[in-house]
């Protein structure tokens, strides 16, 4: 009996010296490590790079294809016109909304490092919703932006290569949105 007790006052002195602690300002809750990975998935889902988490083929695919004519730097007026031609043409948009893609793309896109960078991690959310018209069209619409350049970068051809490894398709088909 006097085992159970001196049990009893133990677990009452620790649980008071955590209120104790509690109240002075210390939480030992940050301890716990189910806790820790909440707050750690958190925080990446809003601390994170917004153009690692595009799920649509065709944002992902307008995304690429402004990466690549960013690849040697700034985009020229050429570069964009042939852009917006293409949204028009191939993803049937009105140029209002292809002018949106655009802008909302180059928003994503920032300096275009880190997607020339980790193509991999860019295309995981997307790369399952795209059909394999989509897979074909993306890789020869990169293609066309790529040989519209004067001079091809070799970022380009690197970036070229990453996405067809990535999505497994030859350039030579075309596809429909």
């Amino acid at each position: 009996m006097h085992i159970i007790l001196g049990f009893l006052g133990f677990v009452v002195t620790i649980v008071i010296l955590l209120k104790r602690l509690a109240d002075a300002g210390i939480d030992l809750g940050g301890l716990n490590p189910f806790a820790w990975n909440r707050r750690r998935n958190w925080r990446n889902q809003f601390e994170g790079n917004p153009v690692f988490k595009v799920d649509s083929p065709m944002q992902a695919t307008a995304i690429l294809m402004l990466a690549a004519a960013k690849s040697d730097g700034d985009l020229t007026a050429e570069s964009k016109q042939h852009i917006l031609s293409l949204f028009e043409s191939d993803f049937n948009l009105s140029s209002k909304d292809a002018a949106g893609l655009l802008t909302s793309s180059s928003h994503l896109l920032g300096d275009g490092l880190a997607v020339r960078n980790q193509v991999n991690a860019f295309l995981e959310p997307s790369k399952a919703k795209f059909s394999e018209e989509q897979k074909s069209s993306a890789v020869s619409l990169l293609n066309k932006v790529i040989e519209a350049q004067p001079e091809v970068p070799p970022n380009a051809k690197d970036l070229l290569a990453a996405v067809k490894a990535q999505l497994d398709e030859k350039a030579g088909k075309d596809g429909t949105w």
